[in-house]
């Protein structure tokens, strides 16, 4: 029965992000049931294609990335693909009608990630806005539930919310970033002169999207807010303690969170939300 292979698809997406993190995986628990599923898929689909440009060293990345793009359209035209993860991202697509520019420019950035190893202020934006920032909006779409008003009035802050995530991604793997695959992010530093005050500009910009973002998630409709606020929380959390740490210490090691501080994050985090404390 097709349902069986639906069933398994969805397995496989959840599977995936269970693997791959901790923080997403406790945040999606959060949101109400009928969520779980499409963010599930959504995230899969995020994780496939970053994990082609980021893992698969020694195999034609460009090509395989290609013919992801490629299955990815495919899949959402035909309504099915034999490729679990993409079967569920393009129910998710087609049922709850995620832009398809959207997905397009979140895999053109995946695709600047096969060349591109610096950036300047403009290609660091639409590397931002393609790799994080249309993914949030993807989550969005699916959080408000067809409601075009909410999802207009939310969208700059979604936007805001992904690209603090993305950022402090940035930072938290600046070591692997430079030093296994040749990538700088930030526009126009140096990585062999990167010093406090680059740190504290960064910081400075991080900080605004976290505010920004910490107003929309106020507004986000009851059955996602509990979920998504402790993502923020988590990342929060992250964002502390590269702030906390030297520059030389995070050119050596990545940061982390440990899996139990998470489970009083999250704790706490309910119970901020149970009691109106957002």
């Amino acid at each position: 029965m097709k349902s069986l292979f639906d069933d398994l698809s969805a397995q496989c997406s959840k599977r995936t992000t269970q693997l791959y993190s901790t923080s997403f995986s406790l945040g999606i628990k959060l949101l109400h049931q009928s969520l779980h599923r499409p963010i599930y898929g959504i995230y899969g689909f995020v994780r496939f294609a970053d994990e082609i440009v980021d893992s698969f060293h020694g195999y034609n990345k460009e090509e395989l990335l290609y013919e992801f793009r490629n299955d990815t359209y495919k899949a959402i035209h035909n309504g099915i693909s034999l490729n679990p993860i993409l079967n569920e991202f393009q129910k998710v697509v087609n049922e709850y009608s995620i832009d398809h520019e959207w997905i397009d420019t979140f895999l053109k950035s995946m695709k600047m990630d096969l060349n591109d190893k610096y950036h300047d202020i403009l290609s660091y934006q639409d590397y931002i806005l393609g790799s994080a920032e249309v993914v949030g909006l993807m989550c969005l779409h699916v959080f408000v539930e067809g409601d075009k008003s909410k999802f207009n009035e939310l969208k700059p802050y979604a936007m805001s919310l992904g690209s603090a995530f993305q950022k402090v991604n940035f930072l938290r793997d600046l070591k692997d970033d430079y030093e296994a695959l040749g990538r700088t992010y930030f526009p126009d530093i140096d990585m062999e002169s990167f010093s406090t005050e680059h740190k504290l500009q960064i910081e400075r910009e991080i900080s605004e999207d976290f505010k920004m973002a910490l107003i929309g998630i106020k507004k986000l409709p009851r059955k996602s807010r509990k979920g998504v606020y402790l993502a923020y929380v988590y990342y929060l959390q992250l964002f502390i303690k590269i702030k906390q740490t030297p520059v030389e210490k995070i050119m050596e090691s990545r940061i982390r969170v440990p899996n139990i501080s998470k489970l009083g994050l999250m704790f706490k985090s309910i119970v901020q939300h149970q009691l109106n404390l957002l």
